[in-house]
């Protein structure tokens, strides 16, 4: 658990105005503080299975924020991953694939109702 102080601190340096607590800016930088306290216990706790959890948790909750946030305001979240130095979300590499893979279909697609007509005239 992050201490008050440390806390206040990481809403201060990410808020967007000043009655913000709740921001995603503001929730994944806390989650991202959280995320390296686990770490580091876990290095000297190896079998703390619970904890272990706990981060997986807090991970897979910052991967949908962060999600959430490159779809929301791309510059906001560019910045915030120099920030914190977190790795980029591989979306947008799997969107690119999707979407090439998709133009080279309808090149070869070929028309359904043409090879029902070549089998009826065959018969």
């Amino acid at each position: 658990m992050l201490d008050p102080k440390k806390k206040q601190a990481i809403i201060n340096k990410y808020k967007k105005h000043d009655s913000d607590t709740g921001s995603a800016e503001v929730q994944i930088a806390i989650l991202s503080e959280e995320v390296k306290e686990l770490t580091k216990h876990l290095k000297t706790h190896k079998h703390d299975h619970s904890s272990r959890r706990g981060l997986l948790k807090k991970l897979g909750e910052r991967r949908r924020l962060m999600r959430y946030l490159e779809i929301d305001n791309q510059e906001s979240y560019k910045k915030l991953i120099e920030d914190l130095k977190i790795k980029p979300l591989k979306r947008e590499q799997k969107v690119e694939l999707f979407e090439e893979g998709l133009e080279e279909e309808d090149e070869t697609k070929v028309e359904p109702e043409e090879e029902n007509s070549t089998e009826e005239t065959e018969e």
